[in-house]
């Protein structure tokens, strides 16, 4: 199965094509919802389409523990630089890598030196 990702408003569009041409179907909410929509409905969307969020923003991480969500996976950035120039090689790299876990629900949080893999719901452990 082809991994969906969903694009969050805080990263560039340029994103959409840098990751179809890795092969993943990917939009970004630009293109499907509004500029200032809630979290709640971005998330919401991803999870009825099965579509991943690829997010630099650390709200999805806390909606997940709060709500104990099991979807959608989030894949997400914590650096300075979220641009395509800097991270496509290492981004797409950890998006084929880890497509098993993202298809079956998980959290991961991407630095300059480390990834973490959070399976979902949250609370069931790091892996």
């Amino acid at each position: 199965m082809t991994l969906r990702v969903l694009i969050d408003m805080n990263l560039s569009p340029s994103w959409v094509e840098v990751l179809r041409e890795a092969g993943f179907e990917a939009k970004h909410w630009s293109q499907l919802g509004a500029h200032n929509a809630p979290d709640s409905e971005l998330f919401a969307w991803a999870r009825e389409n099965e579509y991943i969020v690829f997010t630099h923003d650390l709200d999805f991480g806390a909606m997940l523990n709060a709500t104990q969500a099991e979807s959608p996976s989030v894949f997400q950035i914590r650096t300075d630089d979220v641009s395509p120039a800097a991270l496509a090689p290492r981004t797409i790299e950890l998006l084929q890598r880890f497509t098993p876990q993202l298809l079956s629900g998980a959290l991961i949080v991407v630095d300059e030196m480390r990834e973490r893999v959070r399976i979902l719901p949250l609370g069931s452990g790091l892996r």
